[in-house]
């Protein structure tokens, strides 16, 4: 295991996780297994290790954000910057929700499905917001409580405020644009050492995972399951492979094989901020990336763009309604469309939060939100590849942007038809 690397740790983890849970799974209910492996020992490798990544979240994203921001120059660069990025996430979420609900009307995931069959729950949400509360509510009144309280969206406005402070002041903020680069290396070398422990980490999430599933509660929603997996797979696919050919002019192939390693620490944790450290490393040294465009992109991706998360909330959202008995109209599918892409500002990068943000879309067409419980069994594989689907996302815009803005020190791999160029 020494002469692995983190990534082949990592896939070793992963499956031996998987064995360990199915081993276990017809056991589940053993006293034995049930306090001292999945609750003890899983729990806490699983657990402990995405506190730390947690830990190390707030800081990182800060440092990194006003960092990036003050090593644009130029202003106005940074603003036009911006504006490409936000319609990029924006453009794509509304392009995957899109996608969700007429895949999940082509292929009806809540139909035939017995409501009494299915034991449903209780579930607290969050509730649904003004447009114009999540606009005011990105603008911190008090960042350090922002930053206790770990309020995303307020720390991103004010690391980039500070950012474009820092680079309007030039030279008489020396000290402090030096103080917070080395802060950012600081943070970056806490993750290093955090990222040690992934292999164990995973080791007890994916455990924990597959002893407790239920294969039999997952039969009825496995029309649902398949139909989530189908359209982030066509998303993966045609959307981002097909703006990373034609917009970027990359090969997808090598695009993949560049990325895997950050594709596989966001399987393993479900959390886009637990992959903002890879993604970051792998843009600039695998890609060739600027510092001031990743450092940028990678970090507010992780918060507003979730096309992973949008595509589940559209087929849960046929799925539930179709359980329901409840037609949705053209209007309905509208308001979702809207209501998912705005919520999609606001849902934070961690494991399991896309649930919460449903909430918000099924009360806007009055769905009831009992509805939620009974996507919840097999919601965390699902997280795996949504996150996926998510980080890809970043990373994709990521090129898109840099390219666009003359930011990419390698372009020997740029895609031209069948044949490559080198500058």
């Amino acid at each position: 295991m020494k002469k692995l690397s983190l990534t082949s740790k990592i896939f070793v983890s992963l499956i031996l996780g998987i064995i360990t849970g199915l081993i276990l799974h017809p056991l589940k209910e053993n006293l034995f297994v049930e306090t001292y492996l999945i609750n003890f020992l899983f729990n806490f490798l699983g657990s402990g290790f995405m506190r730390a990544i947690r830990m190390i979240v707030v800081p990182l994203v800060f440092c990194s954000l006003t960092v990036g921001a003050a090593g644009v120059e130029d202003v106005r660069k940074l603003g036009r910057v911006g504006v490409k990025i936000l319609a990029f996430y924006l453009g794509t979420t509304a392009v995957a929700i899109s996608l969700a609900l007429g895949l999940g009307n082509l292929i009806n995931p809540g139909k035939g499905i017995i409501l009494s069959q299915i034991v449903a729950s209780k579930v607290t949400v969050g509730e649904s917001k003004p447009f114009v509360d999540i606009l005011l509510g990105m603008i911190p009144i008090n960042p350090a409580e922002s930053m206790a309280k770990g309020d995303m969206l307020q720390i991103i406005v004010f690391a980039i405020f500070c950012g474009v402070g820092i680079s309007l002041l030039g030279d008489k903020v020396k000290i402090i644009k030096k103080g917070i680069e080395e802060a950012n290396n600081l943070m970056l070398k806490l993750v290093e050492l955090i990222m040690k422990l992934a292999p164990f980490g995973v080791y007890g999430l994916i455990a924990k995972t597959f002893t407790t599933l239920g294969y039999a509660a997952m039969l009825p929603l496995l029309k649902y399951f398949l139909g989530v997996v189908l359209a982030l797979i066509l998303h993966y696919f045609i959307t981002y492979q097909g703006l990373l050919v034609l917009i970027a002019r990359y090969n997808p192939i090598k695009f993949i094989k560049k990325f895997a390693s950050t594709m596989v620490v966001a399987f393993s944790t479900s959390s886009s901020n637990a992959t903002i450290p890879t993604a970051l490393k792998t843009m600039q040294e695998n890609f060739g990336v600027s510092k001031s465009i990743s450092s940028f992109t990678i970090p507010l991706g992780s918060t507003i763009n979730m096309d992973g998360t949008a595509i589940m909330q559209g087929m849960a959202t046929v799925f539930i309604a179709q359980i329901y008995g409840v037609e949705l109209t053209m209007g309905n599918y509208i308001t979702v469309i809207f209501t998912a892409t705005l919520a999609s500002i606001g849902t934070a990068g961690v494991p399991g939060v896309g649930l919460i943000m449903l909430g918000m879309v099924l009360t806007e067409i009055g769905l009831p939100l009992d509805g939620i419980a009974l996507i919840m069994g097999i919601d965390r594989l699902l997280d795996m590849l949504r996150t996926v689907v998510n980080i890809t996302g970043d990373a994709v815009c990521t090129l898109i942007v840099a390219k666009s803005e003359s930011e990419i020190s390698e372009v020997e791999d740029s895609y031209e038809g069948v044949e490559t160029e080198s500058v």
